[in-house]
């Protein structure tokens, strides 16, 4: 069974993500291993042409390809994640990511603990450790998620997925004056139903959908006592409900 866990942003709205399970971060894991196995083979064979050719000799050189070898496998995970969306390749190809458990995405200090205690709970502990905390902590985390505050959650390659960055996107606005102040009066919970319409009728523009916009608008519109749409259409109606409730909770 999949564990979840409730992630509340600066905005005071609080999304629901599907935890990454053991499984996926293990094999998450034993490919980004093997990336950067073939990176340390073609290191080794770039350090051996030189050696061969005298340009490196010497014991110093030895120590060099080794230090080499811990800055890829250190960077790796830190560089990938800092600047793609908390997701290494291996990551990626499982579908998950690292998230902040405060709603940020994870800065750099972040990473640098993560992949310092990746040493313990990953490496020198055979994985036995990180399996272990993972399976028994409420929020899926190993040693390095516990010092950095994050965990590994399920990203889901579907339109109707409501995005910490479609909050954030929403969020940024300034000066804004909500149209429909009564919005208060629904949930995060409606709010992720209204993007999760809006979102399948642009992916999906046909009739059903259409009309599935259409009876939720009046739904809308009965619950907040809204009589007409004044030279609006009904998506951007919706949107403005999403603006007006982001600008208003947060």
């Amino acid at each position: 069974m999949s564990k979840s866990i409730e992630i509340q942003t600066t905005q005071n709205v609080t999304i629901e993500y599907e935890l990454g399970s053991i499984r996926e971060r293990i094999f998450a894991f034993l490919m980004d291993m093997l990336l950067v196995l073939v990176g340390c083979f073609v290191l080794l064979i770039i350090f051996s042409i030189f050696m061969a050719s005298g340009i490196f000799s010497g014991p110093f050189w030895g120590v060099v390809m080794i230090v080499t070898f811990f800055l890829l496998f250190f960077f790796y995970n830190i560089l990938f994640e800092l600047f793609n969306y908390g997701q290494t390749p291996g990551k990626r190809a499982m579908n998950i990511r690292v998230v902040r458990l405060d709603g940020k995405d994870p800065e750099w200090s972040d990473l640098v603990l993560r992949a310092l205690l990746q040493m313990i709970d990953s490496l020198l502990s055979l994985g036995v450790m990180g399996v272990l905390l993972i399976k028994t902590t409420e929020a899926s985390q190993r040693l390095g998620d516990m010092a950095a505050n994050t965990t590994v959650i399920r990203v889901v390659n579907s339109g109707s997925v409501f995005a910490l960055r479609d909050i954030l996107n929403i969020a940024s606005l300034e000066n804004y004056t909500p149209v429909y102040p009564q919005v208060r009066q629904l949930s995060e919970k409606d709010m992720i139903f209204i993007k999760n319409v809006i979102l399948r009728c642009q992916k999906y523009p046909n009739q059903a959908h259409l009309n599935a916009m259409e009876n939720l608008t009046m739904h809308l519109m009965n619950v907040l006592n809204i009589n007409r749409i004044s030279q609006i259409d009904q998506m951007e109606f919706l949107r403005t409900l999403l603006r007006d409730y982001i600008v208003l909770t947060r």
